[in-house]
């Protein structure tokens, strides 16, 4: 390699990737870089998501916590600032594996909450249909092998399961959520039931979520004796509620936020300055004033010190969770790089939307300070850790806010070696799939698959940026809407519409119409200036229109669209 420089070396690891070139051009000196020839191996592919994660808690996203294993990806991968996800997990997930609209995919409204007057409808189903491609099924179908371990959330059936979606071995909890430990409660019953390639099983005694699942994915990937790659999803159920961690990491962090949601929060927002994350003059979504704000939690210094106390001692345990998090991952990428399959592995890590802020509790646990992370206590962070936690963006998880739909996210190529430059154009889970099939060498099937017509892939493959040929995806002219629960919105590349829907029947994020957000200068959304731009207003709801009879959207609770 001393013949090659720094920079011709990662062009030579990129062009490895790319689908039919022979060299590269370095547009440094615009001299065809000589590359040589290598063996077009399809690349391993591993996708880790986190659960509920927030935009700021990552290291290399600006927070305090340790998480030294996905900040190295970062340092030898790139970082996508604005990544966006759906409002909530399973959309998210039908997304990711499907590569369109979660409306389109069965998940219009996620199983829990689909309302009578439209469950069965088409695009209301409550699991991944079969009116969309798979992911790992098109992987499976050209020579991979492909495993899950982890959150399934998208068909509670073995009809609808991961093996009739494509995995080859999978452990995976079917629901949304469940405890993170074995051990719970006496009089609680267990509310997530687990399936092993199909097959319904019981927990191991010393069952810890986070630690399980990077074990069963492990036995997977060391059952791979040929030469065969490997697509694994680790589908991590952490740091989604409830708050329960091994108490040597929560030990980590006592008094970590004694200081409380302020102080933490503006330590945050410069990082995120200082590594590039925001613009150095980038200001913040305002905090929510305690009457807007689920359960009236108060500011910092209107808590007794009783309040404080247990406050402080949620976010250590979250943070504990986090931390456990980036372990599991360390021993992933440790497992790679002793078995020689590090080079050739593709690397994805995101979180499946933002944090959640609104109040999570159950009967039957023991949320007493000193019991608050065991497997007999169940809290979640709340409202005002969930903003710090989206720092610097807008509310959180099930709203319209930037904070639901911006995730952390980090890909590191094969044989990428440093990083390249953070990149601040949009991308969407969506172009997962398109992305994954171009670095495969894989065609993308279109609407026919295996003699079935189906829902097209509507995300954009990044491989071009990731070659630096473009700095963006979805170019200047781009629209791009969501909806969920109610909670709507559609953005170009300049604004951003959004209409929050309420919260218990009042309209506590905001007004109850359409809000409108001068993206480029605004992207925390704190000054609604719908009133100043009535003509942007009508040509975005007339393109939010579009794109819900496009996807079928159905009104959610028999809401009507505001005038």
């Amino acid at each position: 390699m001393s013949t090659f420089t720094t920079k011709q070396f990662l062009v030579a690891g990129l062009c490895s990737v790319a689908v039919g070139l022979t060299a590269c051009t370095d547009n440094d000196n615009n001299a065809e870089a000589s590359v040589p020839a290598v063996e077009k191996k399809k690349p391993n592919i591993l996708f880790i998501m986190a659960d509920d994660l927030g935009y700021s808690d990552l290291g290399a996203f600006g927070g305090e916590i340790s998480t030294p294993n996905i900040d190295a990806l970062a340092s030898t991968g790139r970082i996508l600032t604005d990544y966006h996800t759906a409002q909530a997990c399973s959309p998210t997930r039908s997304q990711l594996l499907s590569g369109t609209d979660h409306h389109l995919a069965g998940i219009g409204s996620m199983a829990e909450s689909i309302n009578d007057h439209v469950r069965g409808a088409d695009g209301y189903e409550g699991y991944l249909n079969d009116k969309v491609l798979s992911l790992p099924q098109i992987l499976k179908d050209n020579g991979y092998h492909t495993y899950i371990a982890g959150k399934w959330h998208l068909g509670l059936t073995p009809q609808y399961g991961p093996k009739a979606r494509g995995f080859e071995r999978s452990f995976v909890l079917l629901q949304g959520y469940d405890l993170h430990y074995k051990d719970k409660p006496a009089s609680v019953q267990r509310p997530g039931t687990y399936t092993e390639d199909g097959q319904a099983v019981e927990l191991p005694d010393g069952f810890f979520s986070t630690n399980y699942y990077t074990d069963k994915l492990l036995d997977y990937l060391s059952s791979n004796k040929d030469d065969k790659p490997f697509f694994a999803y680790a589908a991590y159920t952490a740091p989604h509620w409830p708050l329960q961690a091994p108490d040597e990491f929560i030990a980590k962090y006592k008094g970590k936020y004694d200081a409380g949601y302020d102080a933490i929060r503006t330590q945050r927002l410069a990082r995120q300055k200082q590594l590039g994350i925001v613009p150095v003059d980038f200001q913040p979504a305002h905090p929510l004033t305690t009457a807007n704000t689920p359960g009236n939690a108060g500011n910092w210094n209107e808590l007794t010190d009783g309040q404080k106390k247990i406050e402080a001692r949620k976010m250590e345990v979250y943070a504990a969770m986090v931390e456990n998090l980036d372990y599991n991952v360390g021993r992933i990428i440790s497992e790679l790089k002793k078995n020689g399959q590090y080079d050739n592995t593709l690397i994805f890590f995101v979180s499946d939307n933002g944090a959640e802020g609104f109040p999570r509790n159950a009967n039957g646990f023991d949320n007493s300070l000193d019991n608050i992370g065991k497997p007999s206590s169940y809290v979640s962070i709340g409202p005002r850790w969930a903003e710090v936690s989206s720092t610097p963006f807008h509310l959180w998880k099930l709203t319209a806010g930037e904070g639901a739909v911006l995730s952390p996210a980090i890909i590191k190529l094969p044989s990428q070696t440093k990083a390249e430059n953070i990149n601040t154009s949009f991308t969407s889970v969506k172009d997962v799939s398109p992305t994954i099939l171009e670095i495969a060498q894989i065609n993308n099937p279109g609407s026919q698959y295996n003699g079935k017509t189906v829902h097209p892939i509507t995300g954009k493959s990044w491989l071009s940026l990731l070659q630096n040929k473009t700095s963006t995806v979805y170019g200047d002219n781009f629209v791009f809407a969501d909806e969920l629960h109610g909670n709507q919105y559609v953005r170009t590349a300049n604004w951003k519409l959004a209409l929050q829907a309420p919260y218990q029947g009042k309209h506590i994020f905001g007004t109850d119409d359409w809000e409108l957000y001068d993206i480029k200068t605004d992207r925390a959304e704190r000054n609604n200036v719908a009133a100043q731009h009535p003509d942007i207003v009508a040509d975005l709801k007339a393109k939010y229109a579009q794109y819900a009879g496009q996807n079928g959207i159905k009104p959610f609770f028999g809401q009507q669209q505001p005038k």
